[in-house]
């Protein structure tokens, strides 16, 4: 069983969080992946025996009539053109389950990969092919799990050949049987022999797999300090963005406080809410919320209004209605009544009237 896409380098003890899909993703475009060679290798046993299961019968009987025939003409035939034309029937039973078992490797080895091809996997790595590095590699930690792996799939291959050709009886009734018979009981066990091979390393494959797949994610593992970094690239800095919403929210508060003094009305409630009213009775169907604020902030839209001479109305229900409001916003028709007699109001007592 072998591993793949691991991240070489020692694990630090901090690192005790689990990988973030960015981090998976960042290292299959590096060509990191879980890659197990023994389920490459099983797509490749699968494929062959396809391969072997659809060309052996024709193949097969053409290579028995040129070898009749090469032995008919043994005394014509000079030895070298017997050898090609033995090599040539021999290819032809051979190529299809060749190509097959290279398609089933490929395969296997893209789904594991989720059909990624990168170089980066394949690049030469000096530090793997260093003397030091080797021989800690094989007698370290990881040549003992090698070992015991090895040790796993040699009893599930050896338990899966027993089931096949472990009967002795079996095997001492083959030496009695007829040639017709034999070859007919041989073909059997054959079949039995590669359902057993493909079951056996079908559990290896699998084991593997998980156990690749494992190691793969516990490499990717990320500290917490990661997971921040991770965080300030993706999402940018929070400090930076905080600082960013401080300065939108004063801009925005300072273009609010210059549009109070062209307001027609600021409404209080008296203390807690003030609500700033623009209205021109040219262009507008409605007033408009221009500025508003609680508490500090109103105090400070209370202090301009009373600065330019702006008309301040205390109205406790309405202000709180009109808090709610956005800013820039006319105000709703069930409000239309109360603020046209405020408005009304402040113009008979000679306040500034529409602003322009």
């Amino acid at each position: 069983m072998a591993e793949g896409g691991g991240q070489g380098g020692s694990e630090s003890e901090d690192k005790t969080e689990a990988a973030t899909p960015r981090r998976i993703e960042k290292a299959r475009e590096d060509g990191q992946a879980a890659v197990s060679r023994e389920l490459a290798g099983f797509g490749a046993l699968g494929g062959g025996v396809l391969g072997l299961t659809i060309a052996l019968p024709p193949a097969g009987a053409e290579m028995l009539r040129g070898l009749r025939a090469v032995l008919e003409r043994a005394h014509e035939i000079p030895p070298m053109v017997a050898a090609i034309e033995l090599g040539r029937l021999g290819m032809l039973a051979a190529l299809p389950a060749a190509v097959l078992a290279g398609a089933g490797a490929l395969v296997a080895t893209l789904l594991q990969t989720q059909m990624m091809v990168s170089a980066k996997g394949i690049t030469p790595q000096f530090s793997r092919v260093n003397p030091v590095a080797a021989l800690k590699r094989l007698f370290g930690v990881e040549g003992a799990i090698e070992f015991l792996r090895t040790l796993l799939k040699l009893g599930l291959v050896g338990a899966a050949l027993w089931w096949v050709l472990g009967d002795p009886a079996r095997l001492v009734g083959l030496l009695a049987m007829p040639p017709g018979a034999l070859l007919r009981e041989g073909a059997k066990a054959a079949i039995d022999l590669a359902v057993a091979a493909l079951v056996a390393f079908a559990a290896i494959a699998v084991l593997d797999w998980l156990w690749v797949r494992w190691r793969h994610l516990h490499r990717l593992r990320m500290s917490r300090q990661d997971l921040k970094e991770e965080m300030r690239e993706s999402e940018g800095d929070p400090q930076v963005k905080a600082r960013l919403r401080r300065l939108r929210e004063t801009r925005a508060r300072q273009r609010m406080m210059a549009a109070v003094p062209k307001a027609a009305v600021v409404i209080t409630n008296p203390t807690h809410f003030a609500v700033a009213l623009a209205y021109d009775q040219g262009s507008s169907a409605a007033p408009r919320v221009v500025a508003k604020g609680a508490d500090e902030v109103a105090a400070r839209i209370r202090a301009m209004a009373d600065e330019h001479r702006v008309p301040i109305v205390s109205n406790p229900p309405l202000a709180r209605a009109l808090f709610r409001l956005d800013l820039d916003t006319e105000i709703p028709a069930e409000h239309y009544q109360a603020v046209a007699e405020i408005i009304a109001y402040v113009w008979r007592l000679g306040g500034r009237g529409p602003s322009a």
